[in-house]
């Protein structure tokens, strides 16, 4: 019973997102949200409350813009969000800048940088094995 409802969650996350991302190309005529990605949608468990997670290319003050276009936005987006999706409970939404894209760069330069100072290997390469048949 468990996964049904995680399935149902997931695939109502991603059509969140898919609204959401529509609406923000199409209907959003607010500057500060323009190059603005909806990068994932999270509900919590009751469905009352969602993270819409964004992404932005630029600094600081781009994205405190982008948060700010959000808020100006949130509820024209939920609004139409309603009226396009069929649910028992419209979720709240709360946007966040997602800072996934930033942890991964971070990561590599830390891997790079133990790799270089020889303390983890170099990463295989899938075709490294046919060049050492031949």
């Amino acid at each position: 019973m468990a996964r049904s409802s995680y399935d149902r969650n997931a695939r109502l996350e991603e059509s969140i997102r898919s609204v959401l991302a529509e609406l923000l190309l199409r209907e959003i005529k607010d500057p500060r949200l323009e190059a603005v990605t909806i990068s994932s949608v999270k509900l919590s468990a009751d469905r009352s409350h969602s993270s819409v997670y964004f992404s932005v290319i630029g600094d600081a003050e781009r994205e405190r813009q982008a948060a700010d276009g959000f808020a100006a936005a949130a509820s024209f987006l939920r609004r139409e969000l309603g009226q396009r999706m069929r649910m028992r409970v419209l979720p709240e939404l709360k946007f966040l800048r997602d800072t996934s894209y930033e942890y991964g760069d971070h990561m590599e330069r830390v891997l790079d940088r133990l790799r270089q100072e020889g303390l983890i290997p170099p990463p295989q390469d899938d075709d490294s094995s046919t060049e050492d048949d031949e």
